[in-house]
């Protein structure tokens, strides 16, 4: 790597931790005041980094742009997968990793359950809004407007006596996800399957994406998947961390 290179990268480095002046950066690089005084005029001029009135340095509006572009560019599948086979392999169950596309929520990836037992989902099948853990997730992250859109178009198909079959029902589950941080398909869309999901973030904060893990009863009861609560939320953790998300800091 060649010497400018690498001092411009510290400084970006630097500058990414807190403003500098010309002079600390020239003392932490251990170079002349006219050397990085070169450099940042450079990157100054691509907007990689600007000054105030005061003369201290801060990352441009360029590095942001690039940051988010690369952000945008990471695909929340390969990101995804090694840590829904690491959920898969540690609980035997079937994992979903859904995305919200056209209106409609779309598995984009599936680990079935070391078990005999297959679950009906294939990726690239939709999956209903309304009764599914995914779709609960992947709506309730939407502004309310669109959720009452989409609530007044779901056709509300009966799959089993536990579905959803209204809007005002429907929208008042959007509420209990939101609020809970999770969504629950309680035997809603195949008998005898409870279902549990929960949100994958991206930089900004956005729901990109929902994990879930479906049991038949035969296997695990409806409170025993909730008990694995605790192990999806913790790889939706991770999948968001790899994917730039960073949880805010509560303040006492």
């Amino acid at each position: 790597m060649s010497q400018s290179l690498s001092r411009a990268l510290t400084i970006l480095g630097l500058l990414g931790e807190e403003t500098r002046s010309l002079d600390q950066l020239a003392r932490e690089l251990d170079v002349h005041k006219t050397t990085v005084l070169r450099l940042l005029r450079t990157m100054e001029s691509d907007r990689f980094v600007q000054h105030d009135a005061d003369h201290r340095y801060v990352l441009g509006s360029r590095f942001f742009e690039l940051a988010n572009r690369a952000l945008e560019q990471r695909d929340v599948r390969t990101v995804a997968r090694p840590h829904l086979a690491a959920l898969n392999a540690a609980t035997g169950q079937t994992i979903h990793l859904a995305t919200l596309e056209g209106g409609e929520a779309v598995y984009i990836d599936k680990f079935d359950a070391t078990q005999s037992v297959r679950m009906y989902s294939r990726i690239g099948r939709p999956a209903p809004l309304h009764c599914t853990a995914v779709g609960k997730v992947l709506v309730s992250a939407l502004p309310r407007a669109e959720q009452r859109q989409i609530a007044q178009r779901i056709e509300y198909v009966r799959f089993t006596d536990r579905t959803i079959d209204s809007a005002e029902r429907y929208l008042a589950e959007l509420d209990l996800v939101a609020e809970q941080g999770y969504a629950e398909d309680h035997e809603e869309h195949e008998t005898f399957v409870n279902c549990v999901g929960v949100p994958i973030l991206d930089g900004t904060g956005r729901t990109v994406a929902a994990v879930s893990m479906s049991v038949p009863d035969m296997l695990l009861d409806h409170g025993q998947v909730l008990g694995k609560l605790p192990e999806i939320l913790a790889v939706a953790e991770a999948i968001s961390a790899d994917l730039g998300w960073k949880p805010t800091e509560k303040t006492s």
